[in-house]
């Protein structure tokens, strides 16, 4: 607990799973995040030996955070806690709530480390990202482990799947509502990943009564 039972690390480790971001991309993604708790988390969890650091000779100076294995052995966890809040703590969003499914995909990892039956490359598409723009994760899985990038695929994926940000968060309620999804390529393949996002029958609160979901 004395490593990751603070309100941000298992967060930054969520948001790094994708890949190596600079000090700004990590306060862009982390909302609520003040740049003194940022620069201490990073630079304690450096220490930890849980990221590493590398800087750059550019100008202005460039800095990535990248995790450790130390860190990627705790992918699996964040998908169980992810499983535990959508089974047991899943809310509708409210209508001024900003939704970053880029946090949820970047989960997807965690969720996927046991199911060895899936093979291929999938790519997701938020036609409603940031600001407006169109936002691409691409998903490769293989032998019972996935890999998670941020932006458009260089090939041709075998499978895509397109939607704005009402018709994903349709398809990753418990209702499970895909209809507002298009799907490209293997259908199958398609399916079977949504399959393992979204998880078999289980206890889910009111919505009514339910706390919202966190987005962050």
């Amino acid at each position: 607990m004395d490593l990751v039972g603070d309100k941000w690390t298992l967060l930054i480790v969520r948001d790094l799973v994708s890949g190596p971001r600079r000090f700004v991309e990590l306060q862009r993604v982390l909302p609520g995040i003040s740049t003194e708790q940022l620069r201490s988390r990073l630079n304690r969890m450096v220490a930890d030996g849980m990221l590493t650091r590398k800087r750059y000779r550019e100008v202005p100076p460039r800095v990535d955070y990248e995790l450790t294995e130390r860190a990627r052995a705790l992918v699996p966890i964040l998908g169980e806690l992810a499983r535990w809040g959508y089974e047991w703590a899943w809310g509708a969003p409210r209508p001024s709530e900003a939704i970053d499914l880029g946090a949820i995909f970047r989960l997807i990892p965690g969720l996927v480390h046991a199911d060895r039956t899936l093979t291929g490359s999938v790519e997701l598409v938020v036609s409603d990202g940031r600001d407006g723009a169109p936002m691409s994760y691409v998903v490769e899985l293989a032998g019972g482990e996935a890999a998670l990038r941020e932006g458009a695929s260089g090939e041709q994926a075998n499978a895509s799947l397109h939607g704005d940000t009402d018709a994903w968060i349709s398809a990753l309620s418990p209702r499970g509502d895909r209809g507002a999804l298009t799907r490209g390529g293997n259908r199958g393949l398609a399916d079977a990943l949504l399959d393992v996002l979204i998880p078999g029958p289980g206890r889910v609160l009111d919505t009514e009564s339910a706390p919202v979901a966190a987005t962050a």
